[in-house]
């Protein structure tokens, strides 16, 4: 029979094709494996660390009738608000008592007349 020398024909092409998907294929299932199998691991670890810091059963607490019940918490009710007088109010007023303090003679007139127009904003 003859022998062919030199590239290799199309049945060599399409069996080499073959063969390098397929170990392509066997690799990636393996590393696939492998990492399933690290992931796994990796669970199971945080599972056991969760689980051994995970406060006791209930059985192994202290009863309920041993525990100190929790103390309330009252809190101070709000003072009640004051309320506003208007502001005409408080202008009357401040004139009266500048009123007040000229009599007495604490104020001279200048100084309550500056100050009652400083009140009424002139």
């Amino acid at each position: 029979m003859f022998r062919r020398r030199g590239r290799p024909g199309l049945l060599g092409a399409v069996a080499r094709t073959a063969v390098v998907a397929g170990t392509a294929t066997a690799t990636a299932g393996a590393v696939n494996r492998h990492q399933q199998k690290k992931a796994a691991e990796k669970e199971a670890y945080a599972d056991q660390q969760a689980e051994e810091q995970a406060p006791p059963p209930q059985q192994y607490q202290q009863p309920v009738y041993q525990q100190a019940p929790p103390q309330p918490v009252y809190q101070a009710p709000p003072p009640p608000a004051a309320p506003e007088a208007p502001a005409e109010d408080d202008v009357v007023g401040q004139i009266t008592q500048l009123a007040k303090l000229k009599d007495a003679g604490v104020l001279s007139e200048e100084e309550s007349a500056a100050a009652k127009a400083k009140l009424l904003g002139m």
